[in-house]
């Protein structure tokens, strides 16, 4: 066996800061892609919000008036009883709330409106309110990161009137002496842009005219910064209300000490969500593969550059009516919020990441657990309040209940792994090892996770998929250690590309069409489209045919291939016409508008009609002989005990049932077709 190791969770290489009350608190500073202490450790944060106004200091019921005193003894309050309570918190993000500094009396249009702004206010409370509560976190233990008074409008421009308001805020913060260099203060420099006017004059989020505008935006900030010797971490926010990032990777920003500060909601990325929630919700997603993409396009491209601070998150099932997010904890791999975000921030390895559940809500927290029937929002397992506290104890290395079972699991979530799974060659599985401690929601296995492939030219692993690249069959091992002990398990892997499978073939690509596993009947939707899409791209180069058998052609039937991952492209198409049988020249496919299609990377192979009609795949197989043919039994008993060839004439069975790998194999120089 050929052994390629991997790491499957990287979060033992990235430490929670544990920096309690009474503890020294590491310096920080970024490097490269990650935060890092002073002593060359790679750190993730783990913390919650504060907003000093009346109305989110519990609706006003505490102190109100511009009471400074009253506000400062309430929000001290809140952090010892959150400290209190045993949250292993390491950040506090606090929010310069604008009631401190706009001109009271004076009409606002919501917290993007500026028109109330008056700087004076601004320089008196952020000595007298912010400033004290920095200090006062501090002393706790925790990092403080700081954001400006309000929200950023629905559309921004470099050298607008937000941007300079912006530039105001930051040029003072950044000259003041208990903040300026201060190594536990860092400055989130806007909350939740929306659309800003692109390098072409449009408005927009997320295009490359955009992108490059914001970056203009905040690098203007940046050096203002700088220019005043302010050397504190920053953190740069994306449009979108904080969800685009991918074109940070193509526009980064310039300088020292820069992160990304990023927020998610259920919804978001394509997640999952149990109603609408927040600017963006409305989507409520497809479970761990769709948030998966969405982070994988958005996230990680940022994430490759820098670290990610994840500055606004929670969620909580609707009945509580204390969260932002309206969604559950679920389940790794499966449907749901939480544990689906923990895996993929665990698995990115240098996000930090908070709950913005109101921090009154934490300060309440007893630790005590529920009963099925009889949960509340703080020992809910499918909210992030209890899921949440536990976790940040593990991050902590705080010892945990012991672990009850350990299981391997793919994506989408359903039972544990079996002995032997299928694959779609050119297509991947997420797989996550997943624990269960007793408290109701998951925990992924963490630490060092070594993952041996016997033949990495059929599969591949790269930090939490298995990619099958080729037709065929290996072996793997996985193994791993928790709690002190170590063990293993041990997969095969059928690597084949066209399965006529549940969960594998679709018949819905386009419109709604039906598929029956079990006597292989296919219907399309009306004009719609049925068959295998490939996430990776499904590799046919080698080949120089590919031939398909059907029975029962009609109703406009054709097979249809597309080299690009988008189903309303220009794709290859030949049509059945009545016959049986058609053979794919794939040296030489040409689209409708004459483009040629590349065979070495199809990602959607499939069936169109007009709808409603009937028909069977009998066989379906790349070859190098355009004349080839397979059967789909066995014809005699001494075909079915005979040697089993490959195409190349080489032995590799003695009967073909111990052939589990699908193909064509040679049979009593017969062509056999081996379905799974």
């Amino acid at each position: 066996m050929k052994k390629l190791s991997f790491f499957l969770i990287i979060i033992l290489s990235s430490l929670s800061a544990a920096a309690w009350p009474g503890m020294p608190m590491p310096k920080l500073h970024v490097e490269g892609r990650w935060l890092m202490d002073e002593n060359g450790n790679k750190v993730n944060l783990h913390g919650f919000g504060q907003t000093y106004s009346p109305w989110f200091n519990e609706m006003g019921s505490k102190w109100n008036n511009y009471d400074v005193e009253e506000c400062l003894k309430y929000n001290k309050g809140i952090i010892d009883g959150i400290m209190d309570s045993g949250w292993k918190m390491t950040y506090i993000r606090m929010h310069m709330d604008p009631y401190w500094s706009n001109t009271p009396g004076v009409h606002t249009d919501g917290e993007g409106d500026i028109s109330a702004f008056d700087i004076s206010r601004f320089y008196k409370y952020l000595s007298q309110v912010f400033v004290p509560m920095a200090e006062y976190a501090i002393s706790k233990g925790l990092y403080v990161v700081m954001r400006p008074p309000g929200v950023c409008p629905e559309k921004i421009e470099v050298g607008g009137e937000y941007h300079k308001y912006l530039i105001k805020v930051w040029r003072y913060v950044s000259t003041l002496k208990a903040l300026k260099n201060n190594p536990y203060v860092m400055f989130e420099l806007a909350n939740e842009p929306v659309q800003i006017k692109g390098t072409d004059g449009n408005y927009g989020a997320g295009s490359d005219a955009c992108n490059e505008a914001l970056t203009q935006f905040f690098q203007e900030i940046v050096d203002i910064m700088r220019g005043n010797g302010c050397e504190n971490i920053l953190w740069i926010p994306g449009t979108a209300y904080q969800s685009q990032y991918a074109g940070f990777a193509k526009y980064p920003i310039k300088g020292d000490n820069i992160g990304y500060a990023v927020h998610v909601y259920p919804g978001w990325y394509g997640s999952d969500a149990i109603e609408p929630s927040h600017e963006l919700g409305g989507n409520y997603g497809g479970g761990y593969d769709s948030f998966a993409a969405g982070w994988k396009n958005q996230i990680e491209p940022c994430a490759a550059i820098a670290p990610i601070l994840v500055t606004e998150m929670d969620w909580l099932p609707t009945k509580y009516g204390a969260s932002w997010g309206k969604s559950i904890t679920g389940k790794m791999l499966g449907a749901g919020f939480g544990a689906n975000f923990k895996l993929l921030a665990d698995r990115t390895g240098n996000v930090s990441w908070m709950i913005f559940t109101g921090p009154e809500h934490l300060a309440r927290f007893n630790g005590n657990a529920g009963s099925e029937g009889n949960y509340n929002m703080y020992n809910d397992p499918e909210g992030c309040i209890w899921s949440t506290y536990h976790w940040y104890q593990e991050y902590a290395g705080f010892e945990m209940p012991e672990v009850k079972n350990v299981g391997l699991y793919f994506s989408p979530r359903g039972i544990e792994t079996s002995d032997e799974t299928v694959i779609l060659t050119g297509s991947s599985k997420g797989a996550a090892l997943i624990a269960d401690r007793g408290l109701g929601f998951d925990f992924n296995v963490n630490g060092d996770i070594e993952v041996s492939i016997a033949d990495p030219d059929i599969l591949s692993w790269d930090n939490g998929s298995f990619t099958a690249l080729r037709p065929g069959t290996t072996t793997c091992e996985v193994s791993y250690t928790i709690d002190g002990k170590s063990d293993s398990k041990f997969l095969k892997f059928v690597s084949t590309p066209f399965p006529l499978l549940n969960g594998y073939f679709n018949p819905s690509i386009w419109e709604n069409g039906s598929f029956n596993e079990e006597t292989g009947e296919i219907t399309t939707g009306q004009y719609g489209f049925a068959g295998w899409k490939y996430g990776s791209g499904l590799d046919l180069s080698e080949y120089d045919y590919l031939i398909c058998e059907v029975e029962n052609p009609g109703g406009g039937l054709s097979l249809r291939l597309f080299d690009k991952d988008n189903y309303w492209t220009d794709p290859y198409m030949i049509d059945f016409g009545g016959k049986s049988r058609v053979v794919v020249d794939l040296k030489n496919m040409k689209s409708n508008d004459n483009r040629k299609v590349d065979p070495s990377h199809i990602y959607i192979v499939g069936f169109w009609t007009y709808g409603g009609h009937k028909f069977k795949v009998k066989n379906i197989f790349p070859s190098n002989d355009p004349n080839a043919t397979a059967v789909e039994s066995i014809s005699a008993e001494s075909d079915a005990n005979a040697p089993v060839y490959n195409l190349q004439g080489i032995r590799v069975a003695s009967s073909i049932s111990e052939v589990t790998a699908p193909g064509i194999y040679i049979v009593n120089g017969k062509k056999i077709l081996k379905k799974f």
